[in-house]
């Protein structure tokens, strides 16, 4: 389910023969059209590994002709308002002819080693389409939510540059709001890279319904949960790459990645390499790669890529956010135990190229803390002050048992079923949940992020940064007697901590060097998943992972959010975040009023749910008699104790207890009462 709003897909030619050639000249000169393109990758089930180099490369190429189709197309307003047909004429059709040419090279690649494949010319031909942000276009070139309904491009009506109603000086150049601060490619498509995000891509969390769902877990089931930590890239390793899709192939993605665990992954990285590259992780035995799409600021900064591909020249600008923590577990299956992953497998989750290409593979998820049982695919979260942005990826935990890729980067991995069954004979693989917070201000979107900048994941330029198109790649380059231990321990029902080996079963990470995030458990998992959180795609049994996002359920023992008390000091123990609210029908929250280890009492807001989790559920990790993850309160950090015993509630406590509370009384009465016989007989 997307999160608030589908995907606008006009085809611009279409509104031209429909409503006029006035209408199609007006969105494509407004800058509010993208190209949409048919995804030749995705049609590549089977290449011959002879061919895999030469189609990888091919694949890059096209690419890259979009990229700078749409590159052209942004500098052509002024082309295209004075001809009707430039747009067809010299963008379209020129990348029609080289697309043609290069599926060919593709085919013929194939050819000389398999059977040539059928059925891709007609793919060469891509459409124009309205972006849906032709309401958006506004004069200070951020997002313009204002619509530049009293904006003049001239420069003339500069007073109203100011949405607040103060007169901003820099509007005074060509309307353009922030000017030569926010640079020159801004446009109609807002963001500082002038193809976005805008107004309409954010909504407020709280606005949001509950969301997630989970599959109950059966008697077969592998319970544990292995975390590691790799850190957040706070040494800033960064390219515009992709090893898995592009191998050998400068700017490969288009957009930068934040990179941990591996440390020598770029284009040219063989599997070689990676087994011999260092790594970030605190254990030395996972070298895998984890990486994903930075999260930029638009707010005028220049990072290292501003000139380059991948980065401002394609549309990447502004501040490189880097995350305030990150949490990486691998959780079992809810109906069978797990099989050990291959070395060097591949997986991506997500696609790059959702917003031209549809949902079916959209899974990344974004909320906020604090409302994680609240997932959004196609809108970022505004996040109420003290809560941060999080975004969740869940990965296919099922595999073919025999490849380490596809040619499509697909097919030898899929999401299991709504029970959490791997199907056509796939095996059951630990999956990797990963949660990325981040502390960013919701943007002001009343005066186009000029307060409080508008922000905003990396995309290939024609994706124009929208959420949807969130994805992340993961390559397995553990040790195998790590990986095994992790098998073992998932399987086991014990939660572990890489750090520590294998784990002690209680509780994993106790105890991490501060900084670090916290081991996750079935009690304390990523995201605030608890022990019966689906680890497949959470209702949606089609491969795509559904809503596939984690659940936020604490317990008694855990605040949601994932943080425990060993939490890193910037997190003071628990999530700084707005917490659920409370009526008559629902358990108070325990931290209501209280300090949360930071000095600052937590407000509480009424749009934020609450609920209570049974006796069952909290003892066994989640497995409630209502199968599935309960949203529940988030507890303070100073009500966060461990159980002092294994089993039982307070009754069953008490229902020990007073036996041997009312023999001691009698013993007491007993001798009182001997000693006044003793005294009255002397």
């Amino acid at each position: 389910m997307l999160g608030g709003g589908g995907l606008v897909a006009a085809n611009v030619y279409a509104t031209a023969s429909e409503s006029g050639q006035t209408q199609a000249g007006q969105v494509l000169a407004s800058g509010a059209a993208t190209i949409d393109c048919p995804d030749v990758g995705s049609q590549l089930t089977a290449v011959p590994d002879e061919a895999k180099a030469e189609v990888d490369k091919e694949l890059a190429l096209l690419d890259k002709q979009i990229a700078e189709a749409y590159q052209r197309l942004q500098q052509s307003t002024q082309a295209i308002q004075q001809d009707g047909a430039f747009a067809e004429n010299s963008i379209m059709n020129p990348l029609k002819e080289k697309r043609a040419a290069t599926i060919e090279r593709i085919a013929i690649a194939v050819d000389r080693v398999g059977d040539r494949p059928q059925g891709l010319e007609p793919f060469a031909a891509c459409i124009l389409r309205a972006s849906g942000n032709q309401g958006e276009q506004g004069g200070d070139g951020q997002n313009g939510d204002q619509g530049g309904e009293d904006q003049q491009q001239d420069g003339d009506n500069q007073d109203n540059q100011g949405q607040d109603g103060q007169n901003q000086g820099e509007g005074q150049d060509n309307g353009q709001g922030q000017g030569d601060e926010q640079g020159d490619q801004q446009g109609g498509n807002g963001g500082q890279g002038g193809n976005g995000p805008v107004a309409a891509d954010f909504v407020d969390i709280k606005s949001v319904q509950l969301n997630v769902q989970s599959a109950r877990k059966q008697g077969n089931a592998s319970r544990g949960t292995f975390s590691t930590a790799c850190g957040v890239n706070a040494n800033g390793l960064f390219n515009s790459d992709n090893v898995i899709v592009a191998p050998g192939v400068t700017n490969g993605a288009h957009h930068f990645h934040d990179y941990v665990g591996n440390q020598d992954n770029n284009a040219f990285a063989s599997d070689q390499d990676l087994a011999n590259g260092d790594t970030s992780c605190e254990n030395k035995g996972d070298k895998s790669s984890y990486f994903w799409p930075v999260i930029r600021l638009q707010n005028g900064a220049e990072e290292q890529d501003a000139g380059s591909p991948g980065g401002g020249i394609e549309g990447n600008a502004g501040e490189i956010v880097t995350p305030k923590q990150v949490t990486m577990t691998f959780v079992g299956n809810p109906q069978s135990k797990v099989t050990e992953m291959p070395k060097l497998l591949r997986i991506i989750t997500g696609d790059a190229k959702a917003f031209v290409n549809g949902n079916a593979n959209a899974n990344a998820s974004w909320s906020c803390t604090g409302f994680e049982d609240r997932q959004l695919k196609d809108k970022y979260p505004l996040c109420p002050q003290g809560s941060d942005v999080v975004r969740t990826f869940k990965f296919q935990s099922c595999w073919d048992g025999n490849n380490i890729d596809s040619a499509n980067h697909r097919t030898h991995v899929a999401f299991a079923d709504a029970n959490g069954v791997c199907g056509n004979g796939f095996k059951a693989i630990p999956q990797l949940v990963q949660r990325i917070v981040y502390d960013i201000d919701a943007p002001s979107l009343n005066d186009g992020g000029r307060t409080t900048p508008l922000f905003a994941v990396d995309s290939f330029p024609e994706q124009l940064h929208k959420p949807v198109t969130d994805h992340g790649d993961f390559i397995n380059v553990f040790d195998e007697d790590l990986m095994g231990e992790m098998v073992d321990c998932i399987n086991g029902g014990r939660k572990c901590d890489a750090a520590d080996g294998a784990g002690d079963g209680d509780g994993g990470g106790a105890g991490e060097e501060p900084g670090n995030s916290p081991s996750p458990t079935p009690e304390n998992p990523p995201g605030g998943n608890n022990g019966d959180d689906d680890p497949a795609d959470n209702g949606n049994g089609n491969g795509n992972g559904g809503e596939n996002t984690p659940s936020p359920t604490p317990t008694a023992t855990a605040p949601s959010g994932g943080n425990n008390q060993d939490e890193e000091p910037a997190d003071n123990g628990a999530e700084n975040t707005e917490k659920p609210s409370t009526d008559s029908t629902q358990a108070p929250d325990p931290a209501d009023g209280e300090d949360k280890g930071n000095g600052e009492a937590v407000p509480k807001t009424d749009s934020s749910p609450s609920a209570v989790q049974s006796d069952e559920a909290a003892a066994t990790g989640g497995d409630d008699d209502l199968g599935g993850a309960v949203p529940g309160p988030e507890p303070s950090s100073a009500s966060v104790l461990e159980p002092q015993a294994t089993s039982g509630g307070l009754a069953d406590t008490g229902t020990q207890l007073w036996p041997a509370a009312a023999g001691a009384l009698l013993l007491l009465a007993g001798f009182v009462l001997l000693r006044r016989i003793n005294s009255r007989q002397t």
